[in-house]
């Protein structure tokens, strides 16, 4: 780390030349699609699904059917009696089913016994005036890309508006679920702009306050605008190998902009430090060259070694996320991991890079390090005189705040996951109302068979409790069979979720998959039980390790591992307490859907715990740091406490920031993630590292160090340290 801080010193301007080169080609690729596709053309959106019977039962309905998706008219006021209504939809259907794209058409006025017939009643709304109304549907051709479906869903509402534009009083609305997931992409790249227009000037204002200039509080800042074009451009390159959810980009965006703050925070105050301490007395204008790089290459040692830790402990976290069947998981656990990698490589290189630089200018008033004795270490005695009481009450709110974690309920939202009054939602909220025949089925059961052995089992299907309608069984190839099933909860209501476990739990006399929305649901949740105890035992294998490396005690990182198991389940409780249990929805601006999605509580764990130990390292770092240089153990941990405790509640106001900001965005997923994790950083930063870790430390004393003599010695030979090691300038 001090070789490489030397470069750094010694070529910071090539350094910056050539991060600046790298950002500006990073946005062009990923946000101005100069290679063609921009990252937001490329994403998807849908159910998390996992491979299981719910997906298999999919797939073989797609594979039997080879069929594009629908585009859906809701024409309003138009009584489908009207002969001039008529006539313009005979006008309407010609152009339809000419067209090259469009395979087959529905509308009640092809029903042969007519519109006003029941065959044609589920795609006629009835009433008077603007509350009469039809559907009509057009089915694409299959294998067109994302461009031709939005083209032509565009192409068909101008066809209808036009032809129905006689009709007095007629409106016309069309869509499809292309447009849906377009409508979620554009919903996400705006809400990332929302989230970086609040989190990154707040963060400017807050690091003017902390360093006490625009200078020093401007380097993290670029930094971090730095590691989102990094970030970017990285899910950029994994959309051509795996398949990227929309919801990813935001997600992993903001923990890379939140570290590289962060780190870049750590950074800078450590090279003010290492100033004054390479030119100790000396004036702004008496520096020289040589004590420039040299505090460069010291921070990069001390600094820079410390990031390297907490960029390895959240890189192990969200790598954990790979261990899960679920692409979705792997997706944000393997590009966030190349986030991370983003933000320590800005730390490690551009931020010391700009310090050297603008040397000079940082080492004005305020710069120096901090004192001995302060808040934080005032803070500290008080815990250390009552170590006891303080454990005590701090682990008693925690379990009672993780209390209504354990009604914890998942859900895999569709629209609603759009904000209340998007035309998008309201278009599928209006559909699944007036043309609930026209809506995907809440449970579907697909077979291997004939349709006479399907229609025969659909006729016991009525009796099955929650069921309040059974579709007509649909032969989808030669082979396999379709039916829908109905219940009056909707796809992820309680009726859909116990039928799907009545069905799966009794047959049907031939081989069958059961899929929808809850299937999936119970498929997704059934893997997550199945892998989690994998995921979570690497992770903490791994992290344990790391910290042991670090500190050589088997101590400190299994205390650290209890400690941020507790954090995590306040937290967890907390986004219960709100989302699910709709309180604030005031406040936060969201409707709640009665459950939490099913991906957030994997994400608060895998980013939360990264986050946490984030913190954890930047707090035992100093002690260590203090505990070698011979203090005892009270008093390395005082001052560790007071020389870090600025930095890690900076830290953690910044880091709060940044997810603050995207919580203001409209997505409901985004939402839950910034709420979540921004609790969960404000309990860690302090009732946990605060008061709990000292508290715990006190207690502990010299146990603190414990090791077996074996692992001891071996510690002592191949321990991670950067004693002994040249300081070229």
């Amino acid at each position: 780390m001090q070789r490489l801080g030397s470069f750094v010193g010694r070529r910071a301007r090539w350094v910056i030349g050539a991060w600046a080169v790298a950002v500006v080609l990073s946005f062009a690729t990923a946000v101005g699609g100069v290679t063609g596709q921009s990252l937001f053309d490329r994403l998807s959106s849908g159910d998390p699904s996992v491979p299981g019977e719910s997906s298999t039962g999919r797939h073989l309905v797609s594979a039997g059917a080879r069929t594009g998706p629908e585009v859906l008219v809701q024409v309003a006021g138009a009584p489908v009696t009207d002969p001039t209504v008529a006539a313009a939809m005979t006008t309407l259907q010609r152009q339809l089913s000419s067209a090259p794209d469009v395979a087959a058409v529905q509308s009640p006025f092809l029903v042969p016994a007519g519109p006003a017939s029941p065959a044609a009643a589920p795609l006629v709304r009835s009433g008077t005036g603007a509350g009469s109304g039809f559907l009509v549907t057009a089915r694409l051709e299959p294998g067109l890309d994302k461009g031709a479906e939005l083209a032509a869903i565009d192409r068909i509402r101008r066809q209808a508006d036009a032809a129905l534009a006689p009709v007095s009083g007629a409106t016309v609305r069309a869509s499809g679920v292309p447009l849906l997931v377009n409508e979620i992409n554009h919903q996400v790249e705006s809400d990332l702009r929302v989230g970086e227009g609040i989190a990154l000037p707040v963060s400017l204002l807050v690091m003017v306050f902390v360093f006490g200039g625009f200078i020093a509080a401007g380097m993290p800042i670029l930094g971090a605008v730095a590691a989102i074009g990094g970030g970017l451009a990285s899910l950029l390159v994994f959309s051509h190998v795996i398949d990227l959810d929309a919801t990813v980009v935001n997600i992993v965006t903001v923990l890379g902009l939140g570290l590289c703050i962060d780190y870049g925070l750590l950074v800078v105050s450590r090279f003010r430090e290492e100033l004054h301490r390479a030119a100790p007395g000396a004036g702004s204008g008496a520096l020289t060259r040589a004590q420039v790089r040299r505090a460069t290459a010291r921070t990069v040692a001390t600094a820079g070694r410390t990031v390297l830790f907490s960029g390895l402990t959240v890189g192990i976290s969200l790598a954990g996320l790979m261990v899960f069947t679920a692409p979705l998981m792997k997706a944000i656990g393997a590009a966030g991991v190349s986030v991370v990698l983003v933000a320590v490589l800005v730390a490690l290189t551009l931020v010391p890079a700009l310090c050297t630089v603008s040397a000079r200018r940082l080492m004005g008033k305020g710069s120096e390090a901090a004192p001995d004795e302060g808040v934080f270490s005032r803070l500290a005695r008080r815990v250390q005189r009552r170590p006891w009481a303080v454990v005590a009450t701090v682990v008693a709110l925690l379990l009672a705040a993780a209390v209504p974690a354990l009604g914890l309920r998942t859900t895999s939202s569709g629209t609603e996951l759009l904000p209340a009054g998007n035309t998008q939602r309201v278009f599928f909220a209006d559909l699944a109302r007036d043309y609930p025949a026209a809506t995907s089925p809440d449970v579907t059961v697909v077979g291997r068979t004939t349709l006479a052995p399907m229609t025969a089992w659909a006729r016991t299907a009525r009796s099955l409790p929650g069921v309040t309608g059974v579709d007509p069984p649909r032969q989808v190839s030669a082979d396999v069979v379709e039916v829908g099933l109905r219940t009056s909860t909707g796809p992820t209501g309680d009726d859909a979720r116990a039928l799907v476990t009545t069905v799966r739990g009794h047959r049907p006399p031939f081989s069958s998959w059961v899929t929808g929305q809850a299937a999936a649901l119970a498929d997704f949740n059934a893997s997550v039980l199945q892998r989690a105890p994998i995921a979570i035992g690497l992770v903490a294998l791994a992290t344990f390790v790391l910290l042991f490396l670090m500190t050589g005690s088997l101590v400190l990182p299994l205390k650290a591992l209890l400690l941020n198991v507790v954090s995590l389940g306040a937290s967890l409780g907390a986004l219960v307490w709100v989302f699910q249990d709709a309180h604030l929805e005031w406040l936060v601006g969201f409707q709640s859907v009665g459950a939490i999605e099913s991906t957030i509580p994997l994400l608060l764990f895998a980013f939360g715990f990264g986050l946490s130990m984030d913190y954890e390292v930047f707090l035992l770092s100093r002690i260590v740091e203090l505990h070698d240089e011979g203090y005892p153990d009270g008093e390395a941990v005082v001052l560790g406490l007071q020389r870090s405790g600025r930095i890690i509640t900076s830290a953690a106001v910044l880091i709060v920031i940044v997810f603050s900001g995207f919580v203001a965005g409209k997505l409901l997923v985004i939402k839950e993630t910034g709420v979540a994790l921004a609790f969960a950083v404000a309990l860690d930063a302090t009732l946990v590292r605060m008061l709990l870790v000292p508290a715990t430390m006190t207690l502990l004393g010299r146990w603190n160090w414990w090791a077996p003599a074996p692992l001891r010695r071996w510690h002592d030979r191949h321990g991670i340290s950067e004693e002994g090691a040249p300081l070229r300038v």
